[in-house]
């Protein structure tokens, strides 16, 4: 028998959030001003070779306004589609965890403290995770559900060199050892169509993820942007864009591959039409959702069935 949920053949976070508690969730992207190690000299001052100018928040809030300003504009639209349901309060843009605690517990709380909040998810690297940033997430997660986003993108040292990410294996490693330590979810970033990797490298990365402790995942398809570091690699010819079959034979094996347990928060990404040099066919997100959907049922693939 086909394993479903709710007529899906992915552990959707619509489905697990749905089940969670019971009504609908909507993510709140916000910007709380933040900057990154990666971008400030700390580590580099490049940041990751694909990240854009607005550090992967290109669809979060204005960071010139407040984190309640924020919410409550992004609430007022979503609430013209749909009347009711809860928020997550997700912090998106750059490293969210990189700043003085005081700072952090600030902008956390406020947040929180929006009404119908039941969630937080903040985006941030396993390198910017002390004891003391720890100790806080840990300290929420008593209070509301709390996830933690690392981004990954690979689990090849060489490409994370390439693609200037700032840290080892062994650093993502410790940082969900400690996370899950305090029972703090934790969902990881991944990329497919890096610079120097074929099908089975990015397929890799899906295998060892689907042996550690990783409560969810989000699946992304590079964006070829305007203004990134990564525009350079591909005017070098170092970079090849994915076609759209390629992404879909990809995504379908990738969730094969994924325990039934671990919730998919993504299956592909978005970004701004007016930077995107490619793949333009990422534009059509619904027409590539749907046409996932369309190859599992074809071939009759779900979340799980390789490792049954």
């Amino acid at each position: 028998m086909t394993k479903q949920w709710n007529g899906k053949r992915y552990h959707s976070l619509n489905y697990f959030l749905r089940e969670k508690f019971g009504e609908k969730v909507f993510k709140i992207s916000l910007d709380a001003g933040f900057s990154c190690p990666n971008r400030d000299g700390t580590i580099s001052k490049g940041g990751c070779v694909f990240c854009s100018e607005r550090g992967s928040g290109d669809f979060a809030g204005d960071r010139c306004f407040s984190i309640t300003k924020q919410f409550e504009d992004i609430k007022t639209m979503m609430n013209k589609k749909w009347k009711d349901g809860k928020y997550i309060a997700y912090f998106q843009a750059y490293t969210n965890t990189y700043a003085p605690i005081e700072v952090l517990k600030a902008k956390y709380d406020e947040a929180v403290n929006q009404e119908d909040v039941v969630g937080l998810a903040i985006a941030t690297r396993p390198d910017c995770l002390s004891d003391e940033v720890l100790d806080l997430l840990e300290e929420y997660s008593k209070k509301v559900y709390t996830w933690v986003e690392l981004g990954l993108q690979t689990s090849k040292d060489d490409t994370a060199r390439l693609i200037n990410r700032g840290y080892k294996l062994e650093v993502f490693e410790e940082a969900v050892r400690k996370l899950r330590e305090r029972n703090i979810d934790v969902v990881v970033h991944v990329i497919f169509g890096l610079p120097g990797e074929d099908r089975e490298d990015m397929l890799g990365t899906i295998e060892y993820l689907s042996k550690k402790d990783v409560q969810g995942i989000k699946l992304h398809l590079l964006h070829l942007m305007k203004n990134t570091p990564l525009e350079i690699l591909y005017n070098k010819g170092r970079l090849r864009l994915l076609e759209m079959e390629e992404y879909l034979d990809l995504i379908t094996t990738a969730i094969t591959m994924l325990p039934e347990e671990m919730v998919i928060h993504r299956l592909t990404g978005d970004a701004p039409r007016e930077l995107l040099i490619g793949p333009m066919w990422s534009l059509r997100k619904w027409e590539v959702l749907n046409a996932i959907d369309k190859k599992l049922e074809d071939e009759d693939l779900y979340q799980g069935k390789s490792l049954r």
